[in-house]
């Protein structure tokens, strides 16, 4: 029941019809279809997207069966939640190309072997073979004013801004995945609520069932009061990101979101952490923990040790090979602005390299694990060729 309660609470904004009636199922034996939808409006999944993963990586542990849904079909049509403006509608081979490589991140999180594997689906399957009679009977279930009623929807029309017609669509679209794969649940950010309510009237009505929606919390900048993790700003953190970018990136985040990440975005014990630390070092063990998930401890503790050289004590990372060849300027030319032996040699004879601290003339012997500094901003170490 406590593990229960954590996972119906921890990044969770609000549960429908309510939270008691689905941990009451939750605490049965019945095992329920749960599902989240992206629409691959980009090659990267993000921290915003992890929220969902993790309470998803909880359901799973507890036996229920997690679908990823890849809105390859709507997708192309763009969901304009929260968007004051028409969304670039993506080609078919965008969007698949976008998708290519969602499973592997969100492998990361979800378990897709064993007895109960996550599944990744894509909604072309069957919104891809409704007739346009079947999408007017399907539209039949709404009325005008339902899908109007959208505060986005709202505020647009109040401000003369074009609202287009495939736009007003897309909910139902949302809607009709619930009832094609049959679901107990669906999950989503806040910012999905009228999607998800959606899909639980057309349940209702389609498949006389009631549909649970976990609507999830979204990580939201402080200065700005929008989204901290979006794909359409491009001010995310990705799931795939390489270790030192990651760490930086976390880095960064603003003071205030620290909570809210350590919450969201890890499975850390929240009441082992010392919030009496000064902000950067708790970022720095939040950084820590992010890198450690998507990566590993050691690669973690490397691109720590990379932030703290490079940016802390402001020293450079000798972190690009230079192969040792069988002369000074022949080995330091390609690492010169002209890639030439001349500037090599006037850089060497101005003071313009400096191995190991220390400027060097034409006679030096390179030798492996030398560290060289060349012009003002080229940091390498030798290596045998």
């Amino acid at each position: 029941m406590d593990k229960i309660e954590e996972v119906l609470t921890r990044g969770v904004a609000e549960i429908l019809p309510s939270k008691e009636a689905l941990k009451k199922v939750l605490l049965s034996s019945r095992k329920l279809k749960i599902y989240i939808g992206a629409d691959p409006t980009g090659p990267q999944l993000h921290l915003g997207h992890s929220t969902n993963f993790l309470i998803l990586s909880q359901l799973q542990k507890l036996g229920h069966k997690i679908i990823i849904l890849v809105g390859d079909f709507t997708g192309m049509i763009g969901d304009p939640s929260d968007k004051m403006a028409l969304r670039k509608q993506l080609t078919r081979n965008e969007i698949l190309e976008n998708a290519k490589t969602y499973k592997d991140q969100v492998s990361k999180i979800l378990n897709f072997e064993g007895d109960n594997p996550a599944e990744i689906k894509f909604n072309s399957k069957w919104l891809g073979k409704l007739t346009f009679l079947d999408g007017l009977n399907l539209m039949s279930n709404f009325t005008e004013q339902q899908l109007l009623e959208r505060d986005m929807f709202q505020k647009r029309l109040k401000e003369n801004k074009p609202l287009y017609a495939h736009e007003v669509v897309y909910p139902i679209l949302q809607a009709y995945d619930s009832v094609a794969m049959d679901v107990d649940v669906e999950m989503g950010g806040s910012d999905q609520t009228f999607n998800m309510l959606m899909g639980r009237e057309l349940m209702k009505e389609k498949r006389g069932k009631e549909k649970f929606v976990i609507v999830t919390e979204l990580l939201i900048n402080p200065k700005t009061g929008k989204k901290m993790m979006s794909k359409s700003e491009g001010n995310y953190i990705g799931l795939n990101d390489n270790p030192r970018d990651m760490y930086a990136k976390v880095l960064a985040l603003p003071d205030k979101t620290i909570e809210p990440v350590f919450r969201m975005c890890t499975n850390v014990d929240l009441t082992q952490i010392d919030w009496n630390k000064n902000p950067l070092e708790l970022k720095k063990e939040l950084a820590l923990e992010i890198v450690t998930m998507y990566h590993s401890k050691e690669i973690a503790l490397k691109a720590q040790e990379n932030f703290e050289i490079t940016f802390q004590e402001q020293k450079p990372a000798f972190d690009k090979e230079i192969p040792i060849k069988n002369t000074l300027l022949s080995t330091l030319a390609p690492f010169t602005s002209k890639a030439s032996l001349s500037e090599a040699k006037r850089l060497i004879n101005q003071g313009g390299v400096d191995i190991n601290g220390k400027r060097i003339g034409l006679s030096y012997k390179i030798k492996a694990g030398d560290k060289i500094k060349i012009g003002k901003k080229f940091f390498g170490i030798a290596v045998n060729n």
